[in-house]
């Protein structure tokens, strides 16, 4: 036992003492099949300070966030651009005003779009949008979840004003257009704990499948009408909407299937102008949702993040919401996550693709 407690120390001591760490990042902004597109660099270990926490990184996964920032462009990087936003992983240092974790702990976050990713063995994050890892959850299925999460709560609780209580949404009706994807496979399994009537939308069986899988009460295909499906399953319209794909394809029918004072909620940003006198009429509401926000603008509530991603470990570890991993790539490295981002750019990925291990 005295040697095995001297290890971990004399492993711990070499881990704080590195001064360097594998990553993947970019120097060229290229197309995905391009061999330098995402490549392997050695950079410096960061060190935390104020509300920082240093996090050993386990696990990653995967959102449309890193394929458009990796997107082509003409500039090039003089440093090796880190990207990623869902780490889970354990802390190894935390900074001088940290107040809410300690080494060793076990965590999970989403992470900054104004700081450098966590596709790298350590990463800096503030504490205020972080959360305790769930319990019941290994690396790999935690790494899945908080971009989506994040996204989804604040988009049903926050933007579209959702009470938590089922008794307050008796007859209400969501449609969730992309409801197979990483955040509306969360975003089902929450509004039906609300007690919503959740009708999801799909293309595919597969993804039909998956969306009912994780509650979806009814399954429309997005590529038809919305108001002739709706009916022919009972609705006339519905009360929300969550919208999780092309939202300037998607305006006209949202706006028709939408109820007099209801509200639309979109994460998808467009070149083409919306034509809001669609929803006049109706006096219905419209409204943006960005999980970055809160830590790019370091709103007062910022630490809500933190209190979310807590609670829905919460709910995790209580079997009411489960982990929306895919498939899973090992090790983290250059030629993995190429393959990760393929898999994204296709559309028709179903849950979150996550990656584990340096």
């Amino acid at each position: 036992m005295t040697n095995e407690i001297k290890t971990n120390e004399s492993n711990l001591k070499d881990a704080q003492d590195k001064t360097t760490m594998k990553a993947v990042g970019l120097y060229k902004y290229l197309p995905i099949e391009h061999p330098e597109s995402l490549i392997d660099v050695e950079i410096e270990k960061p060190s935390p300070a104020g509300r920082d926490l240093l996090v050993k990184v386990r696990a990653i996964s995967v959102n449309p966030v890193d394929y458009k920032v990796r997107s082509p462009k003409s500039r090039e990087e003089s440093a090796p651009r880190i990207l990623g936003w869902d780490v889970a992983g354990v802390i190894e240092q935390v900074g001088p005003e940290v107040e809410l974790f300690q080494p060793g702990d076990e965590v999970y976050y989403a992470g900054s779009i104004t700081r450098p990713g966590g596709n790298s063995e350590y990463h800096l994050v503030d504490e205020r949008i972080v959360g305790a890892k769930p319990k019941s959850l290994d690396f790999a299925q935690a790494a899945a979840l908080p971009l989506t999460t994040i996204t989804a709560w604040e988009s049903l609780y926050d933007r579209l004003g959702v009470s938590k209580e089922p008794a307050a949404n008796a007859g209400k009706t969501i449609l969730i257009i992309g409801a197979a994807g990483g955040v509306g496979s969360i975003a089902t399994q929450l509004a039906k704990l609300t007690g919503l009537k959740v009708i999801g939308t799909a293309s595919r069986r597969e993804s039909a499948d998956w969306a009912r899988e994780l509650g979806a009460d009814h399954v429309i295909n997005h590529f038809e009408s919305f108001v002739p499906q709706l009916k022919a399953i009972g609705f006339e319209q519905v009360d929300y909407i969550l919208c999780l794909n092309s939202t300037e394809k998607h305006w006209a029918n949202m706006a028709e299937a939408i109820a007099p004072q209801g509200k639309i909620c979109s994460i998808v940003e467009t070149d083409e102008l919306l034509n809001l006198t669609l929803l006049k009429n109706k006096s219905a509401a419209f409204v943006w949702e960005l999980m970055f926000t809160r830590s790019t603008y370091g709103t007062p509530d910022m630490i809500e993040q933190h209190n979310l991603l807590n609670e829905v470990a919460r709910l995790v570890d209580a079997g009411a919401v489960r982990t929306t991993t895919s498939e899973t790539l090992s090790p983290i490295n250059a030629d993995n996550l190429r393959k990760a981002h393929a898999m994204l750019e296709t559309g028709r990925t179903v849950g979150k693709v996550v990656l584990e291990g340096f």
